[in-house]
């Protein structure tokens, strides 16, 4: 009897454990079975999931029913900067300046790539280089070079508390833009916080006294209204213009200070029909504007090129034909040789001059030129 108990547990415990191993190979056979479909039904899904919201990314590999071992391997998400210097180079020319910006806050390494003068250099002149002359970037360089002075000052200053109260002055200091990186010049320009010098046509929003003149001023760009702000000088106080087009604004185009009188050295050269840019001030408290005007004949020359003989004259008409005939602003004249500021209270002062050799200058008085005479 006992025996006949001992054989019957024998046997229930064998088929136990059967069941038991045969319930895992099952359970293996199934995993092999199911996992890939449950695969491919995810990569469906989160495909079809992220083309709908215009994100791309990218997916890993659907394991196979041929190799098992393709199981197991999810392919590495491929990160922009795995691609090659020239991929990435070709990627970056075509992001707009805005879009640049927003990459260079994507991770440390982007930083360091789109910040980069090469990228910005295009950007820069397309916009901003038939304003900002040699006198603009000169200033920047200065204000640049005021700003790391300063900068360096700040933070002797600062290690100097430090050691002072004991303190550890090595922590980390926030990543900030390279000031002389042309991406931090254009940002500058972009957000208006750079004023910077320049000049402006036809001032007062073409007031018939200024017309065909051209003034010296500080500018800031309004990115909101695609337009400029500008701060003239006069008598020791500033006065201020807005919304002013870019076609009303050009580079300074002589070195010399609005106050100054300009050396003109081009006095010999003149001859008829030459375009002209003169210096004229109301009086000596104001600072000199420049007005476009043409050289003229002499009033004993019929004006016939084979004989005219005004160039060897000593003395030169300029005219201003957007004033009438007769009008005290029509012309004045000018001694060739012994030049200088010349004038009075009543009709201003007239100072130096500069020949127009530049088409692009010459066409643009040209396109402002007013569609009636003033008197």
């Amino acid at each position: 009897m006992l025996f006949l108990l001992i054989s019957c547990f024998y046997i229930i415990m064998v088929s136990h454990i059967s069941f038991l191993n045969s319930f895992m190979e099952m359970k293996n056979e199934l995993r092999t079975l199911l996992l890939p479909w449950i695969f491919e039904a995810l990569s469906l899904f989160s495909n079809s999931w992220f083309k709908r919201r215009r994100i791309h990314i990218t997916f890993f590999k659907v394991p196979t029913f041929s190799s098992k071992a393709k199981m197991a391997e999810i392919e590495r998400e491929t990160s922009l900067l795995d691609l090659p210097d020239l991929a990435l180079d070709c990627i970056l020319e075509k992001l707009s300046p805005a879009e640049l910006s927003s990459m260079a806050c994507v991770c440390t390494s982007l930083r360091n790539v789109c910040v980069d003068d090469y990228f910005w250099e295009r950007h820069f002149n397309h916009k901003w280089g038939r304003i900002i002359g040699d006198i603009a970037c000169r200033e920047w360089k200065c204000s640049i070079a005021l700003r790391k002075k300063q900068a360096l000052s700040d933070c002797a200053d600062k290690v100097g508390i430090f050691r002072f109260f004991g303190l550890n002055s090595r922590r980390k200091q926030r990543t900030t833009l390279p000031l002389e990186s042309i991406m931090s010049w254009y940002l500058s320009l972009e957000t208006g916080k750079y004023w910077f010098p320049g000049q402006v046509v036809n001032r007062e929003n073409g007031n018939v006294g200024f017309m065909l003149s051209c003034y010296d001023a500080e500018l800031s760009y309004d990115c909101r209204s695609d337009n400029f702000r500008a701060r003239f000088a006069a008598q020791g106080r500033a006065t201020m213009e807005h919304d002013i087009n870019w076609d009303r604004i050009r580079a300074s185009t002589v070195k010399t200070p609005a106050h100054d009188l300009h050396h003109s050295d081009c006095l010999d050269e003149l001859q008829p029909g030459d375009h002209i840019e003169i210096q004229w001030r109301r009086n000596k408290d104001f600072p000199y504007g420049w007005w476009y005007g043409i050289v003229g004949h002499l009033g004993s020359c019929d004006g016939c090129k084979l004989h005219c003989q005004c160039h060897s004259s000593d003395t030169v008409i300029l005219e201003f034909k957007q004033y009438t005939p007769g009008s005290r602003w029509r012309e004045t004249v000018i001694d060739r040789k012994h030049h200088s500021e010349i004038g009075d209270e009543t009709y201003g002062f007239y100072g130096g001059i500069r020949k127009i050799n530049d088409k692009d200058e010459i066409s643009m008085w040209k396109r402002i030129w007013p569609k009636e005479v003033v008197e």
